[in-house]
């Protein structure tokens, strides 16, 4: 039998998805008010289904009290069809009990549907697991409030309603912190394949992205596409009509015998092996990455390479086929810093055993992590997609002495950025020739020399640096700073340590989103 654990994690979107879908049979009235014909419907479909460990599965009946459920002055009316057919397929409280047991001795997952409030108390009584609302009853106020006084987890299917009206259910049950599902459905039996709607899943998902959304359908029972592109689409949970035809007892047209079932779940199985892991990138297969390397271009000396020299685009060049081992463009990156370690010969193919290799990413995302921290701990609220400038005046290895995090905001006839140093880290003496700029600062303190004359700022100040002014600035605490400034053009920095004017790699960009 499904554990608790595992019907909670249907109604938690995220943990649900590491589980197998659930696949409900929805009995009905098929069972003909004769258990032993309702038990002999869970043994036929539990033998079906016990070849697809792909999913969990659970069994449906309905209930109603047909005493009160049906008006006194229409009880008698048999030329009436579904007070016939309500009528003569009634089960008693000791019959529902016999089927719930042989459902979950079965395995599956015990679930009924309520047409009145009497059937939520019967629900109560026989501990079902799981209550599913009808598309007829999605409305029905004063049966959903009932429901919502019990500590079921519910499943309530849409079809024939209004937005807004799932708008108002999907509220009321948030607002009452119940565990729920809702189901795309087309309330025509059967339905046929043009009017099944099938988009409405991605409507229903995008719409309520904290609920999970499943597919309860009424398709003809030879229509075996339906529950594998709901699959596709997401749906976590599949209700189908099914039932057993004997001499004794037909069928109607949109329940499924178990042969159709079983053909239906291979396919379904099936789609959800293509549908592959969910809500992650998939394990790159080793046979992929071979598939795709024999197509990558392959990097080459342009000209002799000494041992000790960097290798870069200046010294290479690129070309097809590649060698085994050897260094591809897709290895290159402005965070991998390349050094031969011995001689490569020009036009020769540049190997990993040529070189020493230092990736710097780690590095400079460590960086952002903490300037990001800073920022979100401040309350300062940035736009999603912006242009960061890692400044390392001394190399990378010394950010945290002398550098400076320096985040583009707008940079036309006027500029403005956002400046981030952290704690006693110093940003060098230097002068800009052609802008002027503002100082703001937004949270810390800011300890600026003028021409080397000190001055100490405090979140609120704010400071003018002109133009062929040298200056440098540090903090004890951290600080971010508002720059407001006129154009900033490349190199307008003039360092008074020429190391750096010297260091060309003084600066890692990139282009960080936010969110």
């Amino acid at each position: 039998m499904v554990s608790n654990s595992q019907i909670r994690s249907i109604f938690e979107n995220k943990i649900t998805k590491k589980y197998a879908p659930l696949i409900i049979f929805e009995m009905a009235n098929n069972h003909m008010g004769d258990v032993k014909h309702g038990i002999k419907i869970v043994h036929k479909f539990a033998k079906a289904a016990e070849k697809f460990n792909s999913f969990n599965f659970a069994f449906k009946l309905q209930a109603r009290d047909i005493d009160t459920f049906i008006h006194p002055d229409f009880k008698s009316r048999q030329d009436i069809k579904y007070v016939k057919r309500f009528s003569e397929t009634r089960l008693t409280k000791k019959e529902y009990k016999t089927l719930k047991k042989e459902i979950e001795k079965c395995g599956f997952v015990s679930i009924c549907t309520p047409f009145d409030e009497a059937s939520v108390d019967l629900i109560e009584e026989l501990d079902f697991q799981i209550i599913k609302i009808a598309s007829c009853s999605l409305a029905d106020w004063p049966l959903l409030e009932r429901i919502a006084k019990t500590n079921k987890p519910i499943i309530f299917s849409t079809g024939g309603a209004r937005l807004e009206d799932i708008d108002q259910v999907v509220s009321f049950f948030q607002h009452r912190d119940k565990e729920f599902a809702l189901m795309h459905c087309v309330g025509e039996y059967p339905t046929l394949k043009d009017n099944l709607q099938l988009n409405q899943i991605d409507l229903l998902r995008e719409r309520y992205p904290d609920v999970p959304v499943g597919y309860s359908t009424h398709k003809e029972p030879e229509n075996n596409l339906a529950i594998a592109l709901a699959l596709a689409k997401g749906a976590r949970i599949i209700e189908k009509h099914v039932g057993v035809r004997t001499k004794k007892y037909d069928l109607n047209t949109y329940s499924s015998t178990p042969k159709q079932v079983e053909k239906s779940l291979k396919i379904a199985s099936e789609a959800l092996k293509m549908g592959g892991v969910i809500e992650k990138r998939h394990t790159i297969s080793e046979k992929e990455k071979a598939d795709l390397r024999q197509f990558q271009r392959g990097v080459f000396a342009n000209c002799d390479i000494i041992a000790g020299e960097p290798v870069n685009l200046k010294n290479t060049f690129f070309a097809f086929p590649n060698s085994d081992g050897q260094i591809i463009t897709n290895n290159l990156s402005k965070y991998v810093v390349f050094t031969a370690k011995k001689d490569v010969k020009k036009n020769q193919p540049v190997m990993n055993t040529d070189v020493v290799s230092i990736n710097i990413r780690e590095s400079v995302y460590k960086i952002v992590s903490k300037v990001q921290k800073m920022l979100n701990n401040n309350k300062i609220v940035l736009p999603s997609k912006l242009e960061w400038q890692i400044s390392h005046h001394y190399g990378l290895e010394n950010f945290h002495k002398n550098g400076a995090v320096l985040i583009t905001v707008v940079n036309r006839e006027y500029a403005k950025k956002i400046l981030v140093l952290l704690p006693k880290q110093i940003h060098p003496s230097h002068l800009h020739r052609k802008k002027e700029e503002t100082f703001h600062v937004l949270s810390g303190d800011f300890i600026l020399y003028l021409n080397n004359k000190k001055q100490v700022h405090k979140a609120g100040e704010v400071v003018i640096v002109e133009r062929n002014i040298h200056h440098w600035f540090t903090t004890n605490k951290g600080v971010i700073l508002e720059e407001v400034s006129t154009t900033a053009v490349p190199n307008d920095s003039f360092y008074e340590d020429e190391k750096i004017t010297q260091n060309k790699n003084r600066k890692t960009y990139l282009t960080y989103w936010q969110d």
